[in-house]
């Protein structure tokens, strides 16, 4: 199962690349809905598992720290190496920044798929949540990295090239994951470190991006979607 997973986590970012490509005016409502899903797996299956997990070897305090370090480890990777650029933004920008950008997004996805392979370490139930939430943020990002080119100067065909690692980054991730096995107290701090990276992509990144053209009422409707559909798969699940 978690092979074809990862085979979908590749063909949902293509898929969001080609998105890019062709359909930009709705791009809002897609980034809506993963804004909200990304969040939705953070809260309602990352942080819980994390803290039963961690039980009889962190307080659930020490567990929510990691969350927080999480959330800043993004944040300082994001403003280091990311360097946004939003729609809004002047054209001629050199195209290095558009590379640079993708380039980030793909270790991203790297860890996404690293994200879904230790899930699946916890149970199968938690890998199938989260790999479900991992797909919506993949289509996402291959919205977001074709846009990191295209809008720096950069061709169609680069787009393409770096599209296509993109889509490679969450495989490589997921087979990483398949030459090792955690202890549950390793396990704990990772999901809850994982949940603080969830949580930065869509509150800092996945929620503004949606809203930058586009702050209308049905994109706010999409992610809150987004965390429904993800509380109603968690549940499902029993996670």
């Amino acid at each position: 199962m978690i092979l074809a997973i990862a085979v979908a986590t590749c063909v949902s970012t293509v898929l969001g690349g080609v998105f890019a490509l062709h359909l930009r005016d709705r791009l809002h409502l897609i980034l809506g809905f993963s804004a909200g899903a990304v969040v939705a797996v953070a809260f309602f299956d990352l942080i819980p598992e994390a803290i039963e997990l961690g039980e009889g070897f962190y307080d659930p305090s020490f567990l929510l720290s990691v969350t927080a370090l999480g959330f800043l480890i993004y944040l300082v990777l994001d403003r280091l190496l990311l360097m946004h650029s939003h729609a809004g933004e002047e054209p001629g920008l050199h195209q290095h920044r558009g590379i640079t950008g993708a380039g980030t997004l793909s270790l991203h996805s790297f860890l996404d798929g690293m994200g879904i392979g230790l899930a699946f370490q916890v149970s199968t139930a938690v890998g199938i949540v989260v790999a479900v939430a991992v797909l919506a943020h993949d289509f996402a990002d291959g919205i977001n990295t074709v846009n990191f080119i295209t809008k720096n100067n950069g061709s169609r065909r680069l787009a393409a090239r770096w599209l296509a690692v993109d889509a490679a980054a969450p495989v490589l991730g997921i087979i990483t994951t398949l030459f090792f096995t955690l202890p549950a107290a390793h396990l704990a701090v990772l999901l809850s470190l994982f949940a603080g990276f969830f949580l930065y992509i869509g509150a800092s990144d996945l929620i503004p991006e949606s809203h930058h053209a586009h702050p209308a009422f049905l994109t706010t409707a999409m992610t809150i979607l987004g965390a429904g559909v993800l509380y109603v798969v968690i549940k499902i699940a029993g996670v």
